[in-house]
């Protein structure tokens, strides 16, 4: 028993700073993987992707006969999107996925993507407690800067926001020259005045994603019923639940394309301090009720 809480700790200072640990042991594991989440969702009658648990990559191979591209590829246990790989538009893409997503985890999930706005939704003791939008590590062209000189300018705003180390600086990688090179650009391009380029595909905060902060507040009803439904779904005190809806989450989600795509019972809660875009929220009510919740086997993983 020792051990474990050993091992645990370990795991929690190694992968999980920041994360929050208001989940009973039976809530949290009922949440690990991906194949989980989606028969809950099933369950509960909650809009999400056709998937599939794989070990063979030809059953991937199959599933994209069927169902067509664009895909994603991602372990079925991971976090913080770590071997996750978006939006495949190929056979060739899609093979490279597998493999790197093997690497983080034998088992892994191919699911139909939506293009569309990525959420993160923080629902709390049956409330909605925060709503960030998640971008890509991008840049906009001003008409004479280069990409890198644009990714200067934009490190030096996030360092002067003091956003670091929990946004992270735009690096300039192997990964984000490949992913340029693709759209026909390099380091050295001038983009457009105005020009969106994006320089990673992953909605993640390593590579330099960043989030904003949504107003609440602009939830139609049927959005809030239907978040504070997925937390009854998975009996949790709190969720992170994230979401792809084609035209924003301001509409109602039954008038539009809908993709729920995984809970996280250990939310990094972190992040809604630390927004690019949009104002920090006080969410220190909510976390002081939250605290005062007695947890069954928090040290346990």
């Amino acid at each position: 028993m020792n051990l474990k809480k050993i091992i645990y700790a370990w795991i929690s200072k190694k992968f999980m700073g920041g994360c929050s640990n208001y989940n009973s042991l039976e809530v949290r594991r009922g949440c690990r993987s991906k194949e989980q989440a989606r028969d809950k969702f099933k369950q509960g009658n909650i809009p999400h992707a056709q998937g599939l648990i794989f070990l063979n990559p030809f059953a991937a191979i199959r599933f994209a006969k069927q169902y067509g591209f664009p895909l994603v590829i991602k372990p079925n246990v991971s976090g913080f999107s770590r071997g996750s790989h978006f939006p495949i538009r190929d056979y060739k893409e899609l093979w490279k996925a597998i493999f790197l997503a093997k690497l983080w985890w034998p088992f892994t999930v191919v699911e139909q993507y939506l293009e569309g706005s990525n959420y993160r939704v923080v629902v709390a003791n049956g409330e909605i407690v925060s709503v960030l939008q998640r971008y890509a590590p991008a840049v906009k062209g001003d008409g004479t800067s280069t990409i890198r000189e644009l990714m200067q300018k934009e490190n030096a705003i996030r360092e002067q926001m003091q956003l670091y180390p929990v946004i992270y600086p735009l690096k300039e990688s192997v990964q984000t020259k490949g992913f340029l090179a693709k759209q026909g650009l390099n380091f050295e391009s001038v983009p457009a005045a105005e020009q969106r380029v994006t320089l990673f595909y992953r909605i993640s905060l390593a590579p330099g994603g960043v989030v904003e902060v949504i107003n609440k507040q602009l939830l139609p009803e049927a959005n809030n019923q239907l978040f504070k439904q997925v937390l009854t779904l998975f009996d949790a005190n709190i969720l992170g639940i994230d979401v792809i809806l084609e035209k924003g989450i301001e509409y109602d989600y039954r008038q539009q394309k809908c993709i729920f795509l995984e809970v996280n019972s250990r939310p990094y809660l972190k992040m809604h301090a630390y927004p690019r875009y949009g104002k920090a929220e006080d969410l220190s009510e909510q976390f002081s009720q939250l605290d005062a919740l007695e947890i069954k086997q928090s040290d346990t993983f």
